[in-house]
């Protein structure tokens, strides 16, 4: 690998909007590691990459597990040296899916299991990364938000949204969103940039068949982000190029 060639990391690689990010991210010759659970799924999904002429190498990272993080780190570190981009792809629904509102009957368990996974996780791998990243001449952090953790659009009336009231799940995407909002706040002086990105409703395990969007389009908008130039926006929540209100 040359010194010119960008490194990315997506986490939840091995399947869906994770594993097609990293092949369209490959596919522009990035250098592509992939964030796995196990060391299997983390494999199985290198190897199709490879296939696809696209230089990856697995790691296992169950983000929710410090160890993991401090292990993939480590290996970024000695492998790389740095890290370009971050994609914090991973994340669990919450009981039921999508469509299933509950909210006061939401379970402990629940909040507790979709937060560690979707807030908490993420912050602790990205803090993991982050002296990584600063090494980049022009650092990228992707966070996979979701519309539904807007809360201008979940108190509109009439909004498109407003059948997707899965507390837990929602909750949980509303803080990312705040995280996004803070950190690239922290690090405006830097080259880093950061951003929350909305895939749209996708034709995933969570999204269920029932979604508008391929996977392949799903894509996109982390792709964008993890590849905007100096004068792109940081701070900001977008879904393929347009902002979406907080």
């Amino acid at each position: 690998m040359s010194n010119n060639e960008k490194v990315a990391l997506i986490t939840g690689a091995t399947r869906g909007i994770g594993l097609e990010t990293a092949r369209q991210l490959g596919k522009m010759g990035i250098v592509i590691v992939v964030g796995g659970r196990t060391q299997h799924a983390a494999h199985e999904a290198a190897d199709k990459l490879l296939a696809e002429s696209i230089e990856a190498y697995p790691v296992v990272v169950d983000i929710t597990k410090d160890a993991d993080r401090k292990r993939a780190a480590a290996f970024v570190a000695e492998k790389f040296g740095k890290l370009d981009i971050l994609v914090n792809n991973a994340g669990v629904g919450g009981e039921g899916g999508l469509l299933n509102a509950h909210t006061i009957e939401t379970t402990q368990e629940e909040l507790q299991s979709v937060f560690n996974a979707n807030l908490f996780s993420v912050v602790a791998i990205t803090r993991e990364f982050l002296p990584l990243l600063k090494k980049s001449p022009a650092g990228r952090i992707v966070n996979l938000g979701s519309i539904v953790g807007s809360l201008t659009l979940q108190a509109m009336p009439g909004s498109p949204i407003t059948p997707f009231k899965a507390f837990a799940y929602n909750a949980s995407k509303t803080a990312l969103n705040q995280f996004t909002v803070h950190l690239a706040a922290e690090l405006q002086s830097t080259n880093i940039k950061v951003n929350s990105a909305h895939p749209g409703w996708v034709k995933t395990e969570l999204g269920t068949q029932q979604a508008q969007m391929e996977i392949g389009d799903g894509a996109k908008t982390s792709v964008e982000l993890a590849l905007i130039g100096q004068d792109g926006p940081s701070g900001k929540f977008i879904h393929l190029g347009n902002e979406l209100p907080w």
